[in-house]
């Protein structure tokens, strides 16, 4: 009997057992069609700027700031390395979700009960702690510009609107506040750079690798601390919610996900230089977020209120953007975890749309209110200490993971990873390794 498939198709067929995310993208989307040419897909970007917007946050403008009040511009190489493997890492977990019709969630879950453990006990910690921590930040923003509510009402107000914008459970609200956010962040963050008059000669010298003696850990941890961590996962959903359900859609996919990087990429090295020119040799010093706000102040009296309000515009939307982003991506990851759980456990597939879920709402529940405990006591030390160590864990854990399902019979062979993928994904795992070992020893 003639059956009229190929070797590749019936390849296809046995690594494709589910096809949730396909099947997801198809209810929400009845007929998408990928674009054929690079300006089509530029004019469809989207998924990749909410990743740019959620990854840089108030700690990023703080470690990029401090870079170059310490190194000037040496580390412009160390922002292009970063920008690369997070790409790549993005990339990878698009693809995978593309190319097999299953989410990163659901590929974790099939790798057993320790790395589903590790999963969910992260994801709890992290948003805990994450959850108060962010809005904290958000709060010395907006205490910074409106000084009449005290920090903890500005990050409580914060937290509270945060949850009203992804509980509304639609994508095309949630994608318009990013856009917003993102725009706001690219106008300050470089007006504020343009501000202090760069060097184009010093920029184009930070692209030639150098390691001062003692930056080493420094070098690293700022090509690491690109970006976002586990929010990178939550890409595929914003992804389905374009619509981008099969292996068409790669080609967008990767110029969507380069748009994001490169915008990124201008964030952090838009602060780098406004701490190279306006910091390093001075005796000026950024103790954390809470240092953010005198900078502006400082920055405003010698470049005028304007610039002041420039910083300070460019501080709140990263924060706020980290906090919208990360509570919407983290509610997606919980709630296709429940989802996958189930269906393991009862083989019947819940088709309710994620964000219109039960614990889609119970995660946004979670990582907006208890955490509201934290904005009144110091951070717990314990707390820290184990969010820290995960948190230096999960990267490497990822890279490893793609690199591992990524060469896998369970993707078609076209799909697989080539040897520039395999190659970042392995340097990755390095990179990440040594700063987890880093991170945990200096948390304990």
């Amino acid at each position: 009997m003639a059956t009229g498939t190929t070797r590749t198709e019936r390849e296809a067929t046995r690594q494709r057992p589910s096809d949730r995310f396909g099947r997801d993208v198809e209810r929400r989307h009845p007929s998408p069609r990928p674009p054929r040419t690079f300006s089509g897909r530029m004019r469809i970007v989207g998924p990749g700027l909410i990743i740019a917007a959620t990854g840089v946050g108030a700690g990023d403008l703080v470690s990029s700031l401090a870079a170059g009040q310490e190194y000037a511009l040496t580390f412009v190489w160390a922002v292009v390395i970063g920008v690369v493997l997070k790409y790549f890492l993005t990339e990878g977990i698009a693809r995978w979700a593309l190319a097999t019709g299953t989410t990163i969630i659901e590929a974790w879950y099939s790798l057993g009960r320790l790395v589903r453990g590790y999963f969910v006990f992260y994801l709890f910690l992290l948003t805990f702690v994450f959850g108060g921590a962010v809005a904290s930040a958000t709060g010395l923003a907006l205490s910074g510009m409106l000084p009449f509510l005290p920090v903890w009402a500005w990050a409580a107000v914060a937290a509270v609107s945060g949850f009203a914008i992804n509980v509304i459970g639609r994508y095309d609200v949630f994608e318009r506040v990013m856009q917003l956010l993102v725009g706001m962040m690219f106008v300050t963050t470089v007006g504020a750079a343009i501000a202090v008059a760069p060097g184009l000669d010093d920029l184009a010298g930070g692209l030639v690798p150098r390691v001062p003696s003692g930056s080493l850990l420094y070098c690293l941890g700022l090509m690491g601390g690109i970006g976002a961590t586990l929010t990178l996962a939550s890409y595929t959903y914003w992804m389905r919610d374009r619509g981008w359900g099969d292996t068409g859609w790669i080609p967008t996919m990767r110029v969507d996900i380069k748009t994001g990087y490169v915008v990124t990429g201008i964030f952090v090295l838009a602060m780098m230089i406004v701490g190279a020119e306006f910091l390093y040799g001075t005796n000026r010093d950024i103790d954390g977020e809470e240092g953010l706000v005198p900078l502006a102040s400082a920055l405003g009296d010698r470049l005028g209120g304007v610039t002041r309000w420039l910083f300070l515009l460019g501080f709140f939307s990263a924060a706020y953007s980290s906090l919208v982003g990360a509570w919407n991506g983290f509610a997606y990851l919980f709630a296709d975890y429940v989802r996958t759980a189930r269906a393991h456990g009862s083989g019947r597939e819940d088709t309710t749309e994620l964000d219109k879920s039960a614990p889609f709402r119970w995660l946004l529940v979670w990582i907006t209110f208890p955490p509201m405990v934290l904005l009144f006591f110091d951070q717990p030390v314990f707390l820290v200490i184990v969010y820290a160590a995960l948190g230096a864990l999960f990267l490497p854990f990822l890279a490893g993971t793609l690199l591992w399902l990524l060469n896998s019979g369970r993707v078609p062979r076209e799909h697989r990873n080539g040897l520039l993928a395999n190659a970042v994904l392995g340097g990755s795992v390095v990179l990440f390794a040594v700063l987890a070992v880093q991170q945990i020893a200096d948390a304990v």
